[in-house]
């Protein structure tokens, strides 16, 4: 009888041990972290880019298009959008939100199909002022490099990097002499379709 009763005490105890933890470890298990925003070295569509828009069992809405000068595109039921200067992510979302006015649940998919955007322009003192297409990040003593160097005539504390940002057009000033001779001072690097110019 005294077995049993501690039998039934322990069991108890272990039942409201038991009942105590769970919450606790309920409230330990680790949540999904947020959406990460994109960072810096995601790439951006731009004009000239080419994108397929893949919309599941839609395939009047499934097409290919290519961003316009303005960084816009035209799709079919979600209209006139820009494209310009977001991730293929951003870009399928805003999409999706379009057509849940017409379709319930529409599943998107952006895939950059070409990509052409990715140039600078160098021009005024330098050896050969031309548009050049890059594949990496650029820097501004890259660009210049790029275009053959300084001429004999350049000022090198007299650099501007032009940029169509999202709030207008931007000129940055860059004294690539003292950049050289300041050994800890960060790059500056160049976004697509920046043009640096060389008084």
């Amino acid at each position: 009888m005294r077995r049993t009763i501690m039998t039934h005490t322990t069991l108890t105890a272990l039942l409201v041990l038991t009942g105590m933890t769970l919450p606790a470890g309920a409230a330990e298990i680790p949540k999904p972290p947020p959406a990460a925003s994109p960072g810096p070295s995601e790439y951006r569509l731009g004009p000239e880019d080419v994108i397929e828009v893949f919309v599941w069992k839609e395939p009047d809405l499934t097409t290919t298009v290519v961003i316009r000068p303005d960084g816009r595109i035209s799709l079919p039921l979600a209209n006139e959008l820009q494209a310009s200067g977001k991730t293929a992510v951003e870009l399928q979302q805003e999409i999706t939100e379009k057509l849940r006015q017409f379709i319930a649940q529409p599943v998107v998919n952006v895939m950059v199909k070409q990509v052409n955007s990715l140039k600078i322009s160098v021009l005024g003192e330098v050896r050969k002022p031309d548009v050049y297409r890059i594949k990496n990040r650029v820097t501004v003593l890259d660009a210049i490099a790029m275009a053959g160097g300084f001429t004999d005539l350049a000022r090198p504390n007299r650099v501007i990097v032009l940029r169509n940002g999202p709030s207008g057009p931007q000129r940055i000033k860059v004294n690539v002499k003292q950049a050289v001779a300041e050994e800890r001072r960060a790059p500056i690097y160049l976004q697509p379709l920046d043009t640096v110019y060389v008084e």
